[in-house]
């Protein structure tokens, strides 16, 4: 009990703390810039910081824990391009709430993907998130230059994957020796569980509205 309580904890320890954004809302013009951007957005954004940790808790239990997060790292900066070039997913906010349910859903679920199943799940997913983070450079006010595009998109994929492997390593020291271990599942139904509740706030505004009509 001790173990599965103390779950959560450790996972976010795995990850870097950061109480503020790293410029404190300053535009971005280095590519020391981007890179304390890049790093600090995934953190400073639970959304993406708890798909991210369930992630990691899935690949965990795939035939490849680290190539499987990869897909993501790869599919995120590609959406994070796209979106810099004008180019958005749509619906991303609503996916990227899926995605916390989804994949916080199959870690619950005590089942393991194989990693083709994992890769395509992740690197679907990765391609919304990565259009939210490519938003926060694509708005900004006369743009930015290659070299802080750079240090963002290796700040964005450095420390996600870093979170991945690092909430794996986290759920594996607690005693997870596979999918149907109870400190995992525990990972998931708190990821599906704040997936819930964002998706409770999305629909929260027009069943208001309607109710109202």
């Amino acid at each position: 009990m001790k173990k599965i309580l103390t779950t959560a904890g450790l996972i976010l320890a795995a990850t870097p703390a950061l109480a503020h954004h790293p410029l404190g809302g300053l535009p971005m013009e280095t590519f020391t810039h981007g890179l304390a951007s890049g790093v600090g957005h995934p953190v400073l954004g639970f959304d993406h910081l708890f798909f991210v940790v369930a992630m990691g808790i899935a690949a965990l239990f795939t035939a490849n824990r680290l190539a499987t997060p990869a897909a993501y790292i790869g599919a995120m900066l590609a959406g994070c391009a796209l979106m810099y070039a004008g180019i958005a997913m749509p619906i991303a906010e609503t996916m990227i709430v899926l995605s916390l349910i989804v994949v916080g859903g199959i870690v619950l679920s005590g089942k393991a993907l194989s990693t083709p199943v994992a890769m395509l799940v992740f690197a679907g997913f990765g391609l919304f998130h990565g259009s939210a983070f490519g938003a926060s450079i694509a708005g900004q006010e006369g743009g930015i230059g290659g070299a802080v595009l750079l240090g963002y998109l290796i700040g964005l994929g450095a420390i996600q994957y870093l979170i991945a492997v690092g909430a794996g390593w986290a759920i594996r020291k607690l005693g997870a020796s596979d999918a149907r271990a109870m400190n995992a599942r525990l990972g998931g139904a708190m990821v599906a569980g704040v997936g819930l509740f964002l998706a409770l706030e999305i629909v929260e505004g027009p069943l208001v509205a309607l109710i109202a009509a």
